[in-house]
């Protein structure tokens, strides 16, 4: 069982025995500025995520970092209460590892941001410090996304065909972007990938 089921189990076994509010479901918000078949653009708010930044492959790096979040908004590594969980985990490649990096980060060359977005009522100010130093807490401004959304159970592949669908129609539409492609994971693991909305999506340049 990898870290990143545990911690879901974990996540559920506390809204179910009431240690913490059930299951968070806000995310997020921005406003619908354009819709055509799979293809949006948002504009999002503001908004804080704590993230921790992990080498290796994209699946392999998205477990391992989900557990130093998980253990930051359930306090277990910090004095202070818990934080209601939201949606969606994000994920975001970041640049490439150096070669002297350890074998077991060599895989791949990969280095990936995995982020928890922070519920809105919180600022800077209020959110609880993280005592672990992988985790740190990072303001966000408003940004005007695009996005796919795609289903699956976010494997390497998965995530590579929906970049390049995103991509795709970026350029059919003449847009610019800037930074890096973020992927967008909504629902728990036991969800049947048939049935998961993840989104794959990247900054527009305002014209």
């Amino acid at each position: 069982m990898t870290q990143f089921i545990r911690s879901f189990l974990l996540l559920l076994s506390f809204s179910l025995t009431g240690v913490m509010p059930a299951m968070a479901t806000e995310e997020p918000k921005y406003a619908l500025v354009e819709k055509q078949g799979s293809f949006e653009i948002r504009q999002y708010d503001a908004m804080i995520v704590a993230e921790t930044t992990i080498n290796g492959r994209a699946v392999n790096a998205r477990n391992a970092g989900f557990q130093p979040l998980a253990d930051y908004i359930f306090a277990k590594d910090r004095k202070g209460g818990s934080i209601a969980m939201t949606a969606p985990v994000t994920q975001t490649r970041r640049e490439q590892i150096a070669m002297t990096a350890p074998v077991t980060q060599q895989a791949s060359g990969d280095s990936w941001t995995i982020s928890f977005i922070m519920p809105a009522e919180y600022t800077m100010a209020s959110l609880p410090a993280p005592a672990d130093p992988r985790v740190r807490l990072t303001p966000q401004p408003a940004r005007r996304m695009a996005v796919v959304r795609f289903s699956g159970s976010g494997s390497t592949d998965e995530m590579e065909r929906a970049r390049l669908d995103l991509m795709k129609q970026i350029t059919a539409r003449g847009l610019t972007t800037r930074g890096e492609v973020v992927f967008a994971f909504y629902d728990p693991p036991w969800t049947l990938p048939m049935f998961r909305r993840n989104e794959v999506m990247i900054e527009l340049v305002s014209r």
